[in-house]
C-alpha cells in the first residue's frame, strides 16, 4: 500500500504494444525524479520540512514538485509558463502550492527566460528559499534508479533500444546511465522538436507549435549528449500522427511527446528488429484533447511518414528528420553556464564503451 498518492502516480506500466515494441507509460513521468530530488534533500540536510522550494515549470514538473512538497510537509513556489493551464492552476492552488504564471509571450526563449530572471529575484528577497533548479541539478536523476531496475527486470536485460523526449535531459539520460551501469546493451535514441538549442535545431521554425517539454530555446546542464547514440526531430503534425495512431491502434492515451517517440521507436525498430525497442509515454493525452486529438481525421497514416537522414545540423528539414549522433558533444548553444566553468556533469560515471 501506498503512503502517499505520488507513489502511486510515479510509477510507470510497462506495456507490450506489438513484438519488440514496448511501452514505458508514466500517468505523469517528473513526480518520479521530484520526489526522489526533495527526498534526497531532506535525507543530507540540504533542505527541512516546512521550507519552501521554488523552480520554473511548463507544466508537468509545477504538478510534480508540488505533489513532493505535500507528500514530505514543504512549500511550493512555481513561476510558471504560459502554458500552465485553468486545471493545473487550480490543482495547484488546492495543493497550496503557490504560481506566479508569466504573461503571454510567442517567443519561448522570452518566456522561459522571464522565468529563471524571476526565480532569481525571488531567491535575492527570500535567501532560505532552495532552487530545485530542474535543468541544471543532477539529483533529478536519482528517481530513475529503480525504473531502470524495472526495465531491466520485465525486458530481460537483452540489448534494448531505448527512446524518448530529450527534455531537460533526465528521463532518457538517466535510464541509459543506470542501465548501463549494470551492463545493459542500451541504444539511445532522443526525440526533439525544431527550434530547441539542445541537439542544433534553434534554425528550423515549426510552423505550428513547439512540443512542451522535450526541447529548449536555452542551455540546459542536465543533458547528457556523450549518451545519445541517435537524434529524432519531429515537427507538430508529425507528432499528431504518432499520437493519434498511439490511441487508435493500442488504445494508449498519451500526450504529444510520447506520440513523437512512438513515431521515432517503431523507425528504430523496423531498422533493428533483433533488438527490443522502448519508447517513453511521459504523460497522458488529456491537455491534448482540442490541440491534437480533436484533429485526429487531419492525422497522417504513420506508415507514410519515415525520417530524412541528415549528417549535421545545417541539413534539417521539416517534418521529421533523423541523425547518428554517436555521443558528440553538445553544440556550442547548448552548453550550460555550468558545464563552462566545470561543474561535473550529472549521472555520475562516464559513458561506458560498448564492443
Amino acid at each position: 500500500m501506498d503512503p502517499h498518492v505520488s507513489e502511486s502516480i510515479g510509477r510507470p506500466d510497462l506495456i507490450r504494444l506489438d513484438d519488440g515494441l514496448l511501452c514505458l507509460r508514466f500517468e505523469t513521468m517528473k513526480i518520479v525524479s521530484a520526489l526522489a530530488a526533495v527526498r534526497h534533500l531532506l535525507d543530507t540536510g540540504t533542505v527541512r520540512r516546512g521550507d519552501t522550494l521554488v523552480d520554473s515549470s511548463s507544466g508537468i514538473y509545477a504538478y510534480a514538485l508540488a505533489l513532493a512538497c505535500h507528500r514530505y510537509g514543504m512549500r511550493c513556489h512555481i513561476v510558471g509558463s504560459t502554458t500552465v493551464d485553468h486545471t493545473l492552476r487550480t490543482q495547484l492552488d488546492v495543493l497550496g502550492a503557490h504560481l506566479e504564471q508569466m504573461p503571454p509571450s510567442r517567443d519561448l526563449k522570452l518566456d522561459q527566460s522571464r522565468r529563471v530572471a524571476r526565480v532569481r529575484e525571488i531567491l535575492r528577497e527570500h535567501p532560505g528559499h532552495h532552487w530545485m533548479r530542474q535543468y541544471h541539478d543532477d539529483v533529478h536523476y536519482l528517481g530513475y534508479e529503480a525504473v531502470a531496475a524495472l526495465v531491466r527486470e520485465e525486458t530481460g536485460g537483452g540489448p534494448l533500444t531505448l527512446v524518448g523526449g530529450v527534455g531537460s535531459g533526465a528521463s532518457t539520460g538517466a535510464l541509459a546511465h543506470y542501465l548501463r551501469k549494470n551492463s545493459v546493451d542500451v541504444l539511445l535514441v532522443g526525440v526533439q522538436p525544431y527550434g530547441s538549442v539542445t541537439f542544433g535545431s534553434e534554425h528550423v521554425a515549426d510552423p505550428e507549435i513547439i512540443i512542451a517539454g522535450i526541447g529548449s530555446s536555452i542551455p540546459f546542464g542536465n543533458v547528457r549528449h556523450d549518451l545519445y547514440d541517435t537524434v529524432h526531430w519531429l515537427a507538430f503534425d508529425a507528432a499528431l500522427a504518432g499520437s493519434v495512431d498511439l490511441l487508435r491502434r493500442h488504445a494508449v492515451f498519451a500526450g504529444l511527446s510520447s506520440g513523437a517517440a512512438y513515431l521515432a521507436a517503431r523507425w528504430e525498430r523496423s531498422e533493428q528488429p533483433r533488438r527490443q525497442t522502448l519508447f517513453i509515454a511521459a504523460d497522458t493525452g488529456h491537455r491534448y484533447v482540442d490541440t491534437v486529438f480533436a484533429r485526429h481525421r487531419e492525422a497522417a497514416a504513420v506508415e507514410d511518414l519515415t525520417p530524412r537522414p541528415v549528417h549535421g545540423t545545417a541539413e534539417l528539414t521539416l517534418p521529421w528528420s533523423r541523425m547518428t549522433w554517436q555521443g558528440a558533444p553538445a553544440p556550442r548553444a547548448a552548453i550550460s553556464d555550468q558545464v563552462r566553468t566545470g561543474r561535473p556533469r550529472p549521472g555520475g560515471a562516464s559513458r561506458p564503451r560498448r564492443p
